[in-house]
């Protein structure tokens, strides 16, 4: 069975090399791209992620929340694909949302 993970260099914003253990995506040939893939689709991914959780928390308002995921980076025709995986518990997102008692001062 062949490995579906390889070991790659992609480019930060600021010209950084990262070094990424990627997995390869839906049986897809070891595509090889012109220079360096961007990681711009995996932080783009995170702030997508992280602009819906803060769009939630402001509709139902807690008084503090948190929020834990993964990701796996994907390796698809070239491009790097951020992977939504498994964290701790049961679930791809673990939230914690936290009710305290209203502040007495702003019902005055």
């Amino acid at each position: 069975m062949e490995d579906d993970h390889e070991n790659i260099k992609a480019v930060l914003d600021n010209g950084a090399i990262l070094h990424i253990e990627t997995v390869m995506l839906g049986g897809e040939e070891r595509v090889s791209a012109p220079g360096l893939p961007s990681f711009n689709n995996v932080t783009d991914a995170i702030e997508g992620i992280a602009y819906s959780m803060v769009s939630t928390f402001r509709k139902v308002k807690p008084s503090s929340a948190s929020v834990e995921f993964g990701l796996e980076i994907g390796l698809e025709s070239g491009q790097l694909t951020a992977l939504l995986v498994k964290g701790t518990g049961t679930a791809n997102l673990k939230i914690t949302l936290e009710w305290g008692e209203m502040n007495a001062a702003s019902d005055s």
